[in-house]
């Protein structure tokens, strides 16, 4: 089968009949091997039997949920290409061919983009329309380097095959953005066509709700990315830390009217610890996500963990606790030289402040880079535990399927049959020796069998 069309439903009676009539049609008039899925997700409106009337094949999702109708649908779907969209008769499921003519040549993901197709008056909130999808699908265009302009159209085409390969986990709304974003990250071939979106046919107010579902996707956009998380913002805070820090250590500064003192230094050194700490979180989302699979490894993080070692990660930590230590011994030597009394804290921050700075990032690194061994530590199994284990559940799955096992003590490869060891035919004649061992005739031979 070429083609399933899927369409997640909750309590679409007024509109889901419509939507499965004109898929219908477009299938029949294009003379396209297809289906349409109605993956029903809870209605209690009668949607299913409508569904079922119009020419759908139903499908009960009982998992709550935009995504998990959806994916329930891609799950059951029979065809190679899959086109998704919303079944309140906003789209227009009589118009596909752009969708199937790309996926035809090539393409893995094919979007709809409304603004480039036509939105109807009223099919938009204003909200969405000028400030929620422009501005999420512009993070998600800075984020992953995509080139899709519309990020959160429902109407979109996908081989099945590809966007079973992407591990999609989103059970919401967010389902959307997740499909563009790991497919973006998988290197699909990503194709985008014009579409309509029109004002549905419901009398309800819709499922999407602005805050809660704008929210989410911009959530899942800031989890998948975290260059744009921790990393750049870390690195800015950071080298301003750094900055002014450096500029303020030696003495006060003064623009205009405007004097930048001690109090502007304790401010520096957060700024740095802060963003150091949000550095070294980069590198630990990077990590654990690529050994998870749900984001890709990068060639760069691997360089810089390759050159940030435990061993080295240790000496930088260590040079800055002593560096640290040694400002803190000068400052107990000044306060001494005032008999421990009152000091001028103008003077003594300018040591203290750094000295403490040096101290707190030294045991980020050194705490960091270990966290960072332990996430690089690979969960494997033994090789001669891993054979064994892959050898049993190779007899389990496929009882009378020859397997073969590992070697045993005298160097004989055993021969699992899977059949019970009566069933067991052995000729009645001298088996070859096996490393000087003395001759057995058929039943040994068919023992030892047995035993490996």
């Amino acid at each position: 089968m070429e083609l399933t069309v899927v369409m997640p439903c909750l309590n679409e009676a007024e509109t889901v009949a419509t939507c499965v009539r004109k898929a219908v049609t477009f299938l029949r008039e294009h003379d396209i091997d297809g289906e349409v899925i109605v993956a029903d997700n809870g209605s209690t409106d009668g949607s299913q039997q409508l569904a079922t009337d119009a020419g759908a094949r139903v499908l009960p999702v009982s998992e709550k949920g935009y995504g998990n109708a959806l994916m329930g649908g891609i799950v059951a779907a029979r065809g190679r290409y899959i086109i998704m969209g919303d079944s309140d008769d906003s789209y227009d499921f009589t118009n596909l061919m752009p969708f199937v003519e790309e996926l035809r040549n090539g393409a893995e993901l094919v979007m709809g983009n409304r603004f480039k197709g036509g939105i109807e008056p009223g099919a938009m909130p204003p909200l969405h329309r000028y400030l929620g999808n422009p501005v999420l699908s512009f993070i998600g265009r800075l984020f992953f380097r995509s080139k899709i302009g519309d990020f959160h159209c429902g109407l979109r085409g996908f081989r099945r095959d590809s966007v079973l390969q992407l591990g999609l986990q989103a059970t919401g709304m967010e389902f959307a953005s997740e499909i563009v974003v790991k497919a973006t990250i998988n290197k699909q071939r990503i194709t985008e066509v014009p579409t309509t979106l029109a004002k549905d046919g419901r009398s309800r107010p819709p499922h999407l709700h602005t805050w809660r579902d704008g929210w989410r996707h911009l959530r899942f956009l800031l989890l998948f990315s975290p260059r744009w998380l921790f990393l750049f913002p870390g690195l800015v805070t950071l080298l301003l830390g750094i900055v002014i820090g450096a500029v303020v250590i030696p003495r006060p500064l003064s623009v205009g009217s405007v004097t930048f003192d001690v109090d502007t230094l304790v401010v520096a050194s957060a700024m740095v610890v802060i963003g150091f700490q949000a550095v070294l979180f980069a590198l630990f989302t990077q990590v654990y996500a690529s050994a998870e699979g749900f984001l890709p490894e990068q060639q760069r993080v691997r360089r810089i963990l390759k050159t940030l070692s435990l061993e080295r990660g240790l000496l930088v930590g260590g040079i800055l606790f002593v560096l640290g230590i040694v400002g803190l011994v000068f400052s107990l030597s000044y306060w001494g030289s005032a008999s421990f009394g009152s000091l001028d804290y103008n003077h003594a921050l300018r040591l203290v402040v750094p000295s403490v700075t040096a101290l707190i990032v030294s045991f980020q690194i050194i705490l960091g880079t270990f966290f960072l061994s332990i996430l690089g530590i690979r969960h494997t199994r033994h090789p001669a535990i891993a054979s064994l284990e892959t050898a049993e559940e190779e007899r389990q799955a496929a009882p009378g399927k020859v397997s073969r096992t590992r070697p045993d003590a005298t160097g004989t490869v055993g021969v699992d049959t899977g059949a019970p060891a009566a069933a067991t035919e052995v000729p009645a004649q001298t088996a070859t020796p096996v490393d000087g061992e003395q001759p057995v005739d058929g039943e040994q031979a068919a023992e030892r069998s047995e035993r490996v």
